[in-house]
């Protein structure tokens, strides 16, 4: 297959999710999340071969002895043209795309090495505080939860009880659950895959405020190439399981590795952002069949220019991976 060589490489990662989601979605609510994975990996995987990039794998699925697709410190696309750090998630929700349950998406973020950077995150897990544009600089994740939910209401200039929060169905988020509630706010639970309510609380047409609560650090990273873009915020802080983590997270990136991040710290300079809804959620509809074509929603995003697209793509040749393009 011919090379993809672009002017506009933010619409040759829109191919690259489109492909990751036409291909995952024939596993949509088959019971089997290792296939569904599987393909969504070898469909991204392939798509980013065929650009004229010289990629590397930043944010992937995992190391190489643990993922044999897409993993981390892979090289990908035809080597020739400029350098460029990925992080990818092929299949963000693999429990949800299995059991047919909304918000499953695709998702790449990506940016030229020496315009952008993206954190190589340890596989570990991040405390998350992620919110819109007009709440920038204003909250603090060190902060009890209900103070948050409070400068919101006067940043949104609503009402407590017209605020919602999104947090991941976790035991160990049930008290931040219930201090939330007894504020008036509202809470939107998820039982998988905060990148995907990330992104809704970036967008002011959501229904959700903010994102809280802990989750993986690498889609941490993804989600705050997202803010960056939308012109939000992400405060993140590692969660660490014993102190194996934390030393090697010492080695990876400098200074205290037990800081607060700032959306900057994870992502910074030129980034393009791309997601595909696989099944349909809070930001974008998942693969829609016709008699004779599959129908496609993304968003994507710079953070040079600030635009944000949502793009519909009708895939009239969808039956063939070799025709995904």
């Amino acid at each position: 297959m011919s090379k993809v060589i672009s002017k506009s490489p933010h619409l040759d990662f829109l191919r690259v999710t489109e492909r990751a989601a036409l291909l995952s979605a024939r596993w949509v609510g088959k019971g089997l999340k290792n296939e569904a994975d599987d393909a969504a990996c070898k469909g991204m995987r392939s798509a980013l071969n065929e650009l004229d990039i010289n990629g590397r794998i930043v944010i992937g699925e995992g190391e190489m002895d643990e993922a044999p697709m897409l993993y981390i410190g892979e090289r990908v696309g035809s080597g020739n043209g400029p350098e460029v750090e990925i992080a990818v998630d092929p299949l963000e929700g693999t429990n949800l795309c299995a059991n047919g349950m909304p918000n499953a998406i695709a998702v790449l973020a990506g940016c030229v090495t020496g315009e952008g950077h993206l954190l190589h995150a340890p596989d570990c897990y991040m405390d998350k505080l992620v919110v819109g544009a007009e709440c920038k600089g204003a909250l603090d994740i060190t902060m009890p939860p209900r103070i948050n939910v409070t400068i919101m209401s006067k940043c949104l200039g609503r009402r407590i009880d017209e605020i919602t929060i999104g947090i991941l169905d976790r035991p160990r988020h049930h008290e931040m659950i219930k201090e939330i509630r007894d504020t008036g706010a509202r809470v939107h639970l998820i039982s998988d895959g905060d990148l995907s309510i990330a992104l809704a609380a970036l967008d002011v047409e959501s229904g959700v405020d903010a994102l809280m609560g802990i989750g993986g650090a690498p889609e941490g990273v993804i989600s705050a190439a997202a803010a960056l873009c939308y012109g939000g915020e992400m405060q993140a802080r590692f969660v660490w399981s014993n102190d194996a983590e934390r030393e090697r997270a010492q080695g990876m990136f400098a200074g205290d590795v037990d800081r607060v991040l700032m959306t900057t710290d994870l992502a910074s300079g030129h980034v393009q952002f791309c997601a595909t809804g696989i099944t349909s959620g809070d930001m974008l509809k998942g693969v829609r069949y016709t008699r004779d074509c599959a129908i496609t929603e993304s968003i994507l995003m710079r953070s040079k220019t600030g635009t944000i697209r949502r793009i519909q793509t009708m895939h009239r040749n969808f039956k063939r991976a070799e025709d995904l393009d």
